[in-house]
């Protein structure tokens, strides 16, 4: 799925491109998406000019003065530039024309969205979608006081409370690994039983892992390509512990473990992350 990285780097990608442009025509080619495409989502962008591109975890959000779409990749979509008029691809349900650029939605599972948000029902903030999610791991107020305090009294492993997003976004399930390792952190450890000491070491592991994961061009998907077309740089073969199983760990040669929490893989160091 894409995470975060791979959405701020299609962000980056559109907001070289979008803003400051009128949309000449948004197409839906496929409107059952994960939610369906409002059916009158092209009459009221067609013509507008798109003013920001923005992200808010893994959700992308396209401004206009009157209102914000709100779009999703799904488990395996992409949002990208391709050529003015060029051949419609199996999988591409949506596109963005401009006079200068062409954007298709290209989603083979149908899992992403495209919403819209009027500016008349509030702050885009306040969408059903965007209202509880966790602070931006960049953001200055994510803090090891910030996180200390959100994870008292949580009896969930660090690694589930991690990726629920509700404390911190883009912690999803390859950075989650990355990051506890780098701070020396059991993925099976009770969320509230860390100290300020060790979240503090979270914290800037999690950024660490995230800006690492941003260089590369995010790419937890092996066919990921970002706005422009281009591959990432495959962040998972440069990952410390992610798939790495019976591997030796590259700090102390144990051989890394394979868990399944919550349905997902975990990948931990047993020596460096002792309990």
């Amino acid at each position: 799925m894409p995470e975060l990285p791979e959405v701020e780097t299609t962000r980056r990608g559109l907001a070289t491109i979008m803003p400051g442009h009128a949309l000449q025509c948004f197409v839906v080619h496929e409107p059952r998406l994960r939610w369906p495409v409002p059916a009158d989502l092209p009459q009221k962008i067609n013509g507008q000019t798109v003013l920001a591109c923005e992200r808010r975890g893994k959700y992308l959000l396209i401004r206009y003065a009157h209102g914000t779409q709100i779009v999703h990749l799904g488990m395996s979509g992409s949002l990208r530039s391709v050529p003015l008029h060029a051949p419609l691809l199996k999988h591409d349900h949506a596109e963005w024309i401009f006079d200068h650029a062409c954007f298709r939605l290209h989603d083979p599972r149908r899992f992403g969205a495209i919403l819209w948000h009027d500016a008349a029902d509030g702050p885009i903030e306040s969408h059903l979608l965007l209202a509880r999610l966790g602070i931006e791991p960049f953001d200055p107020g994510f803090t090891p006081q910030y996180l200390h305090a959100r994870l008292r009294g949580k009896s969930q492993p660090i690694k589930q409370a991690l990726l629920a997003g509700d404390i911190v976004v883009g912690a999803g399930n390859i950075y989650a690994s990355e990051a506890l390792f780098r701070a020396r952190i059991n993925p099976k450890t009770a969320a509230g039983r860390l100290s300020l000491a060790r979240c503090a070491a979270l914290v800037t592991a999690v950024q660490q892992t995230l800006a690492q994961a941003l260089e590369s061009g995010g790419s937890t998907l092996r066919d990921y390509v970002d706005a422009t077309g281009q591959p990432g740089a495959y962040f998972t073969l440069h990952a410390a512990v992610y798939e790495k199983q019976g591997k030796p760990c590259p700090v102390c040669a144990a051989p890394i473990r394979r868990i399944v929490q919550g349905q997902r893989a975990t990948y931990y160091c047993p020596q460096c992350q002792k309990r």
